[in-house]
């Protein structure tokens, strides 16, 4: 699905450039998981899957591509 945009963003940015800002959104997005869940109180074991949930995720997205 955004995978044409994401190879589009790596070439346009470059792979070093693009890895640095990928790992950037990925370090965000799982404090924004982790913070959710400390929040509302979910244990670790739940917020570690509902990471990996979000990987697979992105993998099934295109969003790692």
């Amino acid at each position: 699905m955004f995978a044409t945009f994401i190879v589009l963003t790596r070439n346009y940015l470059g792979q070093a450039k693009f890895n640095q800002l990928r790992g950037k959104l990925i370090a965000w997005h799982t404090q924004t998981i982790t913070s959710f869940c400390n929040h509302l109180g979910i244990d670790r074991t739940t917020r570690q899957n509902l990471i990996r949930l979000a990987h697979a995720n992105g993998k099934r997205l295109g969003l790692l591509s």
